[in-house]
């Protein structure tokens, strides 16, 4: 990839988790009301169909990782996990209250935070109290992020036992100086105890998270990170980009300066260098900063059209709701969102008084959720089309406009009815996606809300 594309088009732009984008939510006139609407039609339509799914924000850890941009709490007090897990099942059971029929789980997510901060026997209290009053779906997919410093064997047979059959561990980069900017220290044999007792106990995929960008990283930082990571061959890889948002995330994010980051230029190399191994080894690239061997579901459901984005990443099966439980978790009722409150002391507040602990949201107008999907098939099939008439909209030509550049570029290619994403232009899906970010191109804000795309 050439340094004037690296240059045109790094620029700030959302990831798109979602759309909109929670700046460009719909927050003062957002209601609760209509918002638990929204959810009771999606769950009536769907559940019994499709199921739904569960996130949850475990937000403890012992320790502050200063690439971290998480809603987090940092403390070494175990006495917290009881409280916390004894209000997540308090606000399920508000949930339950406004469901009519036994939810039916079809994926579960375990975020933070770390999860592993928890205990095995509390983690099997929060999940054994969520399913005294739910079934799981047939098929299903639970899944939790874990720390190897403190991701034990207890920790992992209880969740398997529980039915997760999938783990991903946050490595970033081996290397001691970077680790030690970012004040994530991650010795190898401690990934390499926790990956094996995965495979060991049965889990069926083991996921690694790397980072290239990060304070004080070479290319030969990246180069030492993946030989290593071949070792031991997880079944995923999120190779993320570092998002350096320190004016969203505070403190959290200057344990470094500014001139300790690589450049864009460097970046790219580290991206084209760290994919170029990956294909090597046998991983496929899987829409943006992700890559899977043939033989895990990411790839399969690339195979069969089923790739799925939420506030979760890629998800190899789609449930239209997806219920987020705990501090500043997400919900997602499919025509609307809605967020938790941010600190722990509002959330239990809030729930003490009988309420859902929600804060804002945003309910999709009939245009918000054409381009949603137009987004969300960019970012898993890097493709979209308007041949049906439902996904046409009167600023089309606007849209095709915009993005004439990038197919001159050799980016993209623009036919008749659809948009296709060349091989060239998989490292730039987010600007692609910018273009049809109707809310974004309205606004033109006049402070950056987002990390650089490249």
């Amino acid at each position: 990839m050439s340094n004037f594309l690296i240059n045109k088009y790094n620029v700030a732009g959302p990831r798109y988790t979602s759309y909109p984008t929670v700046p460009y939510w719909d927050e003062g006139n957002f209601s609760i009301e209509e918002y638990k609407k929204s959810l009771k039609r999606s769950f009536a339509e769907s559940n019994k169909s499709e199921g739904i799914s569960l996130y949850f924000h475990l937000p403890f850890c012992e320790s502050l990782c200063t690439f971290c941009g998480c809603n987090k709490r940092i403390t070494k007090r175990h006495e917290v996990e009881s409280p916390y897990i004894a209000a997540v099942l308090e606000e399920w059971d508000m949930y339950l209250e406004l469901l009519d029929e036994k939810p039916v789980i079809r994926e579960i997510h375990l975020g933070g935070g770390t999860p592993t901060f928890f205990s095995p026997e509390n983690l099997k209290i929060l999940i054994n109290g969520i399913f005294e009053k739910a079934e799981r779906a047939e098929e299903f997919d639970f899944s939790f992020e874990g720390h190897p410093n403190n991701t034990k064997k207890d920790h992992l047979q209880a969740l398997y036992d529980l039915g997760f059959n999938r783990v991903s561990y946050g490595v970033q980069d081996y290397n001691m100086v970077v680790q030690q900017a970012i004040h994530r220290f991650q010795p190898f044999k401690n990934v390499k105890n926790a990956t094996d007792q995965a495979r060991e106990i049965g889990y069926d995929s083991v996921g690694h998270d790397l980072i290239f960008g990060l304070p004080f990283q070479t290319v030969e930082h990246i180069k030492t990170t993946i030989e290593k990571t071949k070792e031991l061959m997880p079944d995923r890889i999120a190779f993320y980009s570092y998002a350096h948002v320190p004016w969203i995330k505070g403190n959290g994010q200057r344990g470094f300066k500014e001139e300790d980051l690589p450049t864009a230029d460097v970046k790219r190399e580290m991206y084209e260098t760290g994919k170029r191994m990956l294909s090597e080894a046998g991983y496929v690239e899987i829409g943006m900063d992700h890559f899977a061997l043939r033989s895990d579901t990411l790839y399969k459901a690339v195979e069969n059209k089923k790739l799925h984005r939420n506030f979760m990443g890629y998800t190899s099966s789609k449930t239209k709701v997806m219920i987020g439980l705990g501090v500043s978790a997400i919900s997602d009722s499919w025509s609307g969102f809605a967020q938790n409150v941010k600190t722990i002391e509002e959330y239990y507040e809030i729930l003490e008084k009988g309420e859902l602990p929600l804060y804002r949201g945003h309910i999709l107008t009939e245009e918000d959720e054409k381009m949603r999907q137009h987004i969300l098939n960019l970012m898993c099939n890097l493709e979209t089309s308007w041949s049906e008439e439902n996904m046409y909209f009167p600023e089309l030509p606007d849209v095709l406009i915009r993005l004439k550049e990038m197919e001159a570029d050799g980016l993209v290619t623009i036919e008749k009815d659809r948009l296709i994403i060349k091989e060239e232009g998989r490292p730039f899906v987010r600007n692609v996606c910018m273009a049809f970010d109707l809310l974004l191109q309205r606004s033109k804000p006049e402070t950056q809300l987002f990390s650089m795309t490249i």
